[in-house]
Order: structure tokens, then C-alpha cells, then sequence
């Protein structure tokens, strides 16, 4: 193996990630994938880490997945990503059950975009450049963006880049829903790590909770959310996070939850 092109930081309970491969724009090779996963199963394994950040050093964010290396692998039938390892893509297997800020600046390509679907809150600089280029080479997305642009920006609006493989803004991401925040090129980092530590100032297993929820409205519809949230509520409510936000709000002062 190579020289390591990820890193990872703990600042209090935020889990920074960062991929480390300006070189080759931040190009997605095996290692890289497989320190990936091992850093987000090294997140969902500490119950100290309530948010997380994922985000890239150099110009770009992602050109995508190199090819030359990657392609052949599949083509032989060799997985990409580790099975014991949480999913980043969120897919199969192991899916991350705790919050994710995503970073993005220059391109972001085919498993870029992808990883900012499987994210859940997503700030882009404004120097940001995205496409779900796969149709184009000859191949279609296979990381999720099939399942969840859909569902995030629409039927026409995904259907125009997936399609069409088209590069688009980050201004364009923000109208079609992809990216929640666009700020000036250089303090993306900085405002997901705003986001990240407002996350992990409440509550973790509140926190957690209520994206299983949200998630599970997304799979199941209305119904089974609704029939879902006795119990969840009733085990939140029993927790001792439950009794020091309650607390703190008749003492009128900054809680200081625990997890527990």
C-alpha cells in the first residue's frame, strides 16, 4: 500500500475526515476508497463522535474514481469497498447511523456528487463544479445518485444531469436542493465545521433518533414513522440527555448532554 491519502482529527465530539490526494485531483483509487470506509466505521464505532465532517484538501474536492485502477477491479467482480466496513454511500452492509457534513470546492465528479447525496447537510464554495458524468464514459452511477437526486432535487432536475452528464454550479446545486449553503471558496471548511459543532451541541442520541426517523420516512412513508415514534420518544424521554435538557431549560442555562 501506498503512502496514506486520509486523514482523520477529533475536535471535541466532531470527527473531521479528510481525503488527501491533491496530486491526482483527489482522484478515488482503491486505497482511497478503503481508507474511507475505515475512517467512517471508525466514527460510527466511537460513541464519543457525534458529528462528522467529510472534506478534501487541495483545489477539488473529487474528480471522481480513477478509472484506470478502479475499472478493472470491477470488471473482474472485486468489491470496491470493504464489507465490514460501514458504507460510506451508505448502500449495503454497514450504513452510518449518525449525522455527516460534507465540504465541497472545484470539481466534484460521479462519486463526489454521490457522496454528497448520501450526506446529510452539504455547503459548496462558490468556485464548486459538479456532474454525474458516467453517461458520457459509458456507464451510468452506480453510488447512489440514481436512488436519491430523485429525491432530493426532483424528477426533472436530476433527469437534466444524469442524463445529460452535464457539469453544473454551485448556485445551480443550491437551487435543485444538492448543497444547502454556498459560501465564499476557501471557509467551506470552516462553515461545515460551524454546522458540525451546532449538531454536536445537542443532544447525540436525540440527534441520531431524529435522522433514523427521517430516514425511515423516506423508506416506509408516513405510516410506519408514525407507529415508530412512541417507542423512540418513549427511550429518548428515559434517557439522562432527556432529564438535563429539561433541566437546563428551567435553570436557564447551556446543557451539557453526555450521550447517555
Amino acid at each position: 500500500m501506498s503512502e496514506a491519502s486520509f486523514s482523520t482529527e477529533i475536535r471535541d465530539h466532531v470527527f473531521l475526515m479528510a481525503i488527501q490526494r491533491p496530486q491526482k485531483r483527489n482522484a478515488f483509487n482503491l486505497q482511497l476508497l478503503r481508507e474511507l470506509a475505515e475512517a467512517f466505521t471508525a466514527y460510527e464505532d466511537n460513541d464519543a463522535l457525534w458529528c462528522a465532517v467529510l472534506y478534501a484538501e487541495g483545489d477539488h474536492f473529487t474528480s471522481g474514481l480513477d478509472l484506470a485502477e478502479v475499472g478493472p477491479a470491477m470488471a473482474r467482480g472485486e468489491e470496491i469497498l470493504p464489507s465490514e466496513c460501514v458504507d460510506p454511500l451508505g448502500l449495503r452492509g454497514r450504513i452510518r447511523s449518525k449525522p455527516l457534513v460534507i465540504a465541497v470546492q472545484g470539481w466534484c465528479l460521479t462519486i463526489g456528487v454521490e457522496l454528497c447525496l448520501a450526506a446529510d447537510i452539504r455547503v459548496a464554495a462558490d468556485n464548486t463544479r459538479f456532474a454525474q458524468m458516467e453517461v458520457q464514459r459509458g456507464i451510468m452511477p452506480f453510488g447512489g445518485a440514481t436512488l436519491r437526486f430523485p429525491a432530493v432535487s426532483g424528477w426533472g432536475n436530476a433527469m437534466r444531469y444524469l442524463l445529460t452528464g452535464e457539469e453544473f454550479s454551485a448556485q445551480e446545486a443550491l437551487r435543485i436542493g444538492l448543497v444547502q449553503e454556498v459560501v465564499p471558496a476557501g471557509t467551506q471548511l470552516e462553515r461545515a465545521l460551524q454546522l458540525a459543532s451546532k449538531v454536536a451541541a445537542c443532544a447525540p442520541l436525540a440527534v441520531q433518533a431524529s435522522l433514523q426517523s427521517a430516514r425511515l420516512a423516506l423508506r416506509g412513508g408516513k405510516e410506519e414513522v408514525v407507529a415508530d415514534f412512541h417507542a423512540r420518544t418513549h427511550a429518548l424521554m428515559a434517557s439522562e440527555d432527556a432529564m438535563e435538557g429539561m433541566m437546563s431549560f428551567v435553570q436557564r442555562r447551556e446543557a451539557q448532554f453526555k450521550g447517555k
